[in-house]
């Protein structure tokens, strides 16, 4: 199972590439095009951030290896996925936004991937709401214990949203054609 790769070098890359957005953001963004159903191909990074001007990551590189990784874990049944969010020794209110962010990139490339009407169950679209509302919060400054715990419930509830939307777009369908 291939973990995703450090942070800082996702970072770095996005830099490198001029892009407008952190490694917690390009990750919820890769995210949401595979769970939208989006190609898992090379073509990920122009097609999830709607910039056709942008190169394919180099096979092996750090773009690549984060595509890798999260197709390998979106589809274990083991649920292994993981978001690619700043460590705890980062302030909370830093890995809220990032969170939140996730939420925005993985908001965008979903619609770009699985269209206007996708085809959701009842909990599907909850969980889609849900995140639609995360991606609109803002963090506050705080160190309270309460708002740590309250943190990791939101990322733990992010990940089985991502999970849920990429059953209904990718697995559901996938199992209904192996079926007929």
């Amino acid at each position: 199972m291939p973990d995703l790769p450090d942070i800082a070098a996702v970072d770095a890359a996005s830099r490198q590439l001029g892009l407008a957005t952190d490694a917690s953001e390009l990750h919820g963004a890769l995210c949401g095009w595979l769970a939208g159903g989006g190609a898992a191909d090379g073509t990920w990074l122009a097609r999830a951030l709607a910039d056709d001007a942008l190169p394919a990551p180099a096979p092996g590189s750090v773009l690549d290896q984060l595509r890798e990784a999260a197709v390998v874990q979106l589809e274990d049944r083991g649920f292994s996925f993981d978001l690619l969010l700043p460590g705890a020794d980062r302030p909370l209110d830093e890995r809220a936004e990032a969170l939140f962010g996730w939420c925005r990139g993985f908001l965008g490339a979903f619609g770009l991937a699985a269209g206007a009407m996708p085809p959701l169950s009842e909990e599907g679209q909850e969980a889609l709401q849900d995140l639609a509302r995360l991606a609109k919060a803002s963090a506050e400054s705080s160190e309270d214990e309460e708002d740590e715990d309250a943190l990791a419930e939101l990322e733990e509830f992010v990940r089985v949203a991502a999970l849920l939307l990429h059953g209904d777009c990718v697995l559901g369908p996938r199992h209904r054609r192996s079926l007929n």
